[in-house]
């Protein structure tokens, strides 16, 4: 079977221009008004991108700002040339990279419907076919025969979704445009693209939301200025990704912020997670050996009900475990005003080999939070090689430990 998607060599070079110019008064700046020094670079935004897309195959396109992930969606598109390299496509392409790409304004919602799938290349039949789930699912029955002009940004997006969804094109290239919409929308958006995957069609999707794109996408692309620095299972590309944009340097940051905070009843003084004498706030953990997470802490006035505890969540904020100080023993304790060390053991063999952030979820039971969803640490493991067995990769699922906590004041 041949590719439904061939992407060869692609390389987008742009020009941009400096202008050096010193701060001028405005006769200075009419005087100068032709003699300014401007200069060109040039900027490649995509560089030797190779990648195969078969057909059926959903596709998460992944990387941070800038990285080329929207300019390679416009040559796929065909709304942009490629500077060098090639793309073979052996399929109707229906894309979504903006809100009213390819609508008219002065257009009402019906006719849109009708010339919008007229350039995806539909005929009128096909169109026809479809035309109600496209006004069903688009919630604009209401406003069909009113120009575009007067929908909203919401409505807009609602409509060009259902037309690039529902028509029969074999291909649907969808950007971050998703993000527009409400989050009643956007989980209806990623159940149909989860039909239309489903069906057969061949999905590429970019977005920054990597819970998303882990659910709907089995294959990852990640870009990094403009170069194709990972392609392959979603799973172990969204790793990479979040290993190399997110762990790097970030912990130092977050535990400055973390210890300058402050609440009338509570103080972080320090945190630190510990395997085998070494610091994990920088190095990676292996997830045979245990690990400790020490929490030094100053209770600033008498406090009855205190909790300490922790949310474990993977990179793409999905929960693993919550655990509490008092999970063995829930009798409610008098914390007396002065500084406290609380240390839980996280078992050996426990946690799967990726990657985790830290939530602090710390409060005054039944009265409020102290510290909740606002800080987190990130934990990075090492990709074990070769223990995909009893503890590795192929498991997935959610665990509830009950773990062991030693209280003591300093």
């Amino acid at each position: 079977m041949k590719p439904i998607l061939e992407i060869s060599k692609l390389s987008k070079k742009f020009k941009i221009n400096h202008e050096h110019q010193p701060y001028l008064s405005l006769r200075d700046s009419l005087t100068n008004l032709f003699t300014s020094k401007t200069t060109t670079e040039d900027f490649w935004a995509l560089n030797d991108v190779s990648f195969n897309v078969m057909p059926g195959d959903t596709v998460g396109i992944i990387g941070r700002n800038g990285a080329g992930k929207s300019t390679l969606l416009k040559i796929l598109s065909k709304i942009t040339p490629p500077t060098k390299g090639k793309v073979i496509g052996r399929g109707r392409i229906a894309s979504l990279l903006e809100v009213g790409t390819g609508f008219h304004p002065e257009l009402t919602g019906r006719e849109n419907i009708f010339m919008n799938g007229s350039i995806l290349g539909m005929k009128k039949n096909e169109i026809q076919k479809n035309f109600d789930a496209i006004v069903d699912f688009s919630g604009v029955e209401k406003f069909l025969d009113t120009p575009l002009k007067h929908y909203s940004s919401g409505m807009q997006l609602r409509l060009a979704f259902a037309v690039a969804a529902f028509l029969e094109n074999e291909i649907l290239i969808i950007d971050e445009v998703l993000a527009v919409g409400d989050a009643e929308f956007q989980k209806k958006c990623m159940g149909k693209m989860g039909e239309v995957s489903k069906s057969g069609r061949t999905v590429l999707f970019v977005s920054h939301n990597m819970g998303a794109v882990k659910n709907l996408c089995k294959y990852g692309a990640l870009l990094k200025n403009g170069k194709l620095e990972s392609f392959g299972q979603i799973e172990n590309v969204i790793d990479k990704y979040v290993n190399k944009e997110e762990f790097n340097n970030n912990n130092e940051l977050l535990l400055n912020q973390l210890t300058n905070y402050s609440d009338e009843h509570f103080k972080i003084n320090d945190f630190k997670i510990v395997q085998r004498n070494s610091d994990l706030l920088s190095n990676p953990f292996d997830v045979r050996e245990e690990i400790e997470l020490e929490l030094n802490y100053s209770v600033l006035k008498d406090v009855y009900g205190l909790r300490i505890g922790y949310d474990i969540k993977t990179t793409d904020e999905q929960i693993v475990f919550r655990t509490f100080h008092d999970d063995a023993s829930p009798q409610m304790a008098d914390f007396k005003k002065g500084d406290y060390t609380s240390i839980v053991t996280i078992p050996a063999k426990l946690l799967l080999p990726k990657s985790y952030k830290i939530y602090f979820s710390i409060g005054i039971h039944n009265i409020r939070w102290i510290v909740y969803d606002k800080f987190y640490i990130d934990l990075s493991s090492t990709g074990v090689v070769g223990f995909n067995t009893a503890y590795g990769f192929l498991h997935e699922g959610v665990i509830m430990p009950f773990l062991n906590w030693k209280n003591t004041k300093n």
